[in-house]
């Protein structure tokens, strides 16, 4: 038996920030270029004169360029892997037995075999529940991270389009190309640097938070 848990890793962490985003809306990374053949160089793209007032920002590159970004993507997998190591001998353990109850279940009369395979049955469903468990408590100690750092942007993003004299500011997600002069984002990302590093957090425990409150 194979537990199926936290398929998370650094690189995919800032897939999704929507809750960063400087205009509360749904952020989407720009989709990757499609690979080019060997040897061939990517042409240049005419640009046009940039846009009075038109300014991008990209708030997950942002983010994942950041000290901080890259500091909470560390610390994640710190996380999952203290999750993993919580977890994964039981599911060893678990095997283990499945595989001796199969073995010996020629010599065990049907009541002895359906209960010891009932016990475990009951230990896999344990398992899964606390597996899934976890899973979550990841994914909202992950959200309440990336929250934090698009709290800390937030205000960095609003001087720039000050500083900037922007009509409109979009997330880059959302545009497929525009003039580079009109991208904030290194400036966001080196305004972030300078204003935090890192800040400590551990896995949210929402069994805890589930617990009914003594009387």
């Amino acid at each position: 038996m194979t537990t199926k848990f936290l398929a998370i890793s650094g690189a995919g962490m800032f897939a999704a920030v929507a809750a960063a985003s400087v205009a509360a809306a749904q952020a989407k990374a720009p989709a990757p270029a499609p690979a080019r053949p060997a040897g061939v160089s990517a042409a240049p793209v005419p640009q046009g004169a940039p846009i009075p007032g038109l300014c991008v920002l990209s708030v997950s590159q942002a983010i994942s360029g950041s000290t901080v970004g890259k500091y909470v993507s560390g610390r994640m997998n710190q996380i999952v892997g203290q999750v993993k190591a919580e977890l994964g001998p039981v599911d060893t353990a678990i095997s283990t037995d499945g595989r001796a109850l199969e073995t010996a279940r020629p010599t065990l009369d049907a009541a002895t075999f359906q209960s010891r395979a009932s016990a475990l049955s009951a230990r896999i469903t344990d398992l899964r529940k606390k597996a899934d468990l976890r899973q979550r408590e990841v994914e909202e100690t992950e959200k309440k991270a990336v929250n934090r750092i698009g709290q800390e942007l937030d205000p960095i993003a609003r001087q720039l389009y000050q500083d900037h004299r922007c009509s409109v500011l979009f997330d880059k997600g959302s545009v497929m190309i525009a003039n580079p002069q009109m991208d904030l984002t290194a400036q966001a990302v080196t305004a972030l640097n300078a204003k935090i590093q890192q800040f400590a957090f551990d896995r949210e425990h929402l069994d805890a938070a589930a617990a009914p409150r003594a009387r």
